[in-house]
């Protein structure tokens, strides 16, 4: 009995060095995990509030991630169809000047007329090359609705439920395909469908004409499949009359007035995707940082404490091995009676 009692008044330091060194090492094997991957919450064990919350986040990163990366696509595709719409106004500014010129009546309006053509040729050039990825928003063609909006998405919004939905940013059609189609629906820059005459297309539409009061349905250029009868391109000859001049000038010119409106959606257009850019940017780096805030481990503070419990560690092997050359002593003592 006695000797029982002198074994555990011995083995208690051991047992206590050993549970210290045990502690030691459990702890410098968080701080090293947490130096390794830079985080203080890295499981749900580690703090279940931090952990849920930082899951959710790092996702609407990866998903404000994907939004820009769709921005920078139709930043893109919007910034194409501004150029080329505004590449038609200039060109159409110039056809207007040339028909203008003609009232002189000492000009030749056959070679006048020559360079309007090679200007028309142009803006058919122009309005079937303003295409980014196969995405063309200023030619109209078999198989798109004119009245559907071109959609972008813009933004990703969590709800108070849970729920996410993607914000759309819209460049907006026709209102209508049902009556007569007037100037305002002339959302496109040419009409090439064969189901139509072209009137959802500035160029291809005669509703300019008709609003005009002009004599004849005229439009600067023609659809290329759809109905075109009854309609006039613009153009001039030795017979253009006066009156034949000024009904030209004004279809034209409430076709620069269209253009200018779309050309306007356009630039408004590449503003907000710039805007929600930028803002997606600066979203992405906030939901980062806050994630950073609950769960990144503090470097310099995990070094210093990684360093000090390995020096506690080194202390505690010291102090077991003190504690076991006292009990060995004492075991050989014991064994010698």
């Amino acid at each position: 009995m006695s000797i029982f009692s002198t074994f555990v008044r011995v083995s208690s330091p051991v047992t206590t060095a050993l549970e210290v060194l045990r502690n030691t090492q459990t702890n410098l094997n968080v701080a090293q995990r947490q130096m390794s991957s830079g985080l203080r919450v890295q499981t749900a064990k580690d703090n279940a509030t931090y952990w849920t919350i930082s899951t959710l986040t790092r996702s609407d990163i990866g998903a404000v991630s994907a939004v820009q990366d769709a921005l920078g696509l139709a930043a893109a595709t919007v910034s194409t169809a501004s150029t080329g719409i505004n590449s038609a106004i200039d060109i159409v500014t110039q056809i207007r000047s040339k028909l203008v010129t003609a009232y002189e009546g000492s000009v030749d309006k056959t070679k006048l007329n020559e360079e309007i053509s090679q200007l028309k040729d142009q803006l058919r050039s122009v309005g079937e090359s303003t295409s980014f990825n196969g995405v063309n928003w200023v030619v109209l063609q078999d198989g798109e609705d004119p009245t559907e909006p071109h959609r972008i998405p813009g933004s990703l919004i969590r709800h108070a439920d849970g729920t996410v939905s993607i914000g759309m940013l819209n460049y907006e059609g026709a209102s209508s395909t049902s009556g007569a189609i007037v100037s305002t629906d002339a959302r496109y820059l040419i009409d090439d469908q064969s189901s139509g005459t072209g009137g959802y297309g500035v160029l291809t539409s005669t509703a300019f004409a008709t609003e005009a009061g002009a004599a004849k349905n005229y439009v600067l250029i023609s659809s290329k499949n759809g109905d075109t009868s009854g309609q006039v391109e613009i153009s001039l000859d030795a017979n253009t009359t006066q009156g034949g001049l000024t009904d030209m000038v004004n279809t034209v010119t409430a076709m620069l007035h269209q253009l200018n409106t779309i050309g306007s959606a356009f630039g408004s257009l590449e503003t907000r995707v710039s805007l929600q850019n930028q803002f997606a940017s600066d979203l992405g780096d906030s939901l980062t940082s806050g994630v950073g805030k609950l769960v990144d481990a503090d470097m310099e503070k995990q070094s210093s404490r990684v360093l000090a419990l390995q020096t506690q560690e080194q202390l505690g092997l010291q102090s077991l091995s003190i504690a076991n050359a006292s009990y060995d002593t004492v075991r050989q003592l014991f064994q010698n009676l």
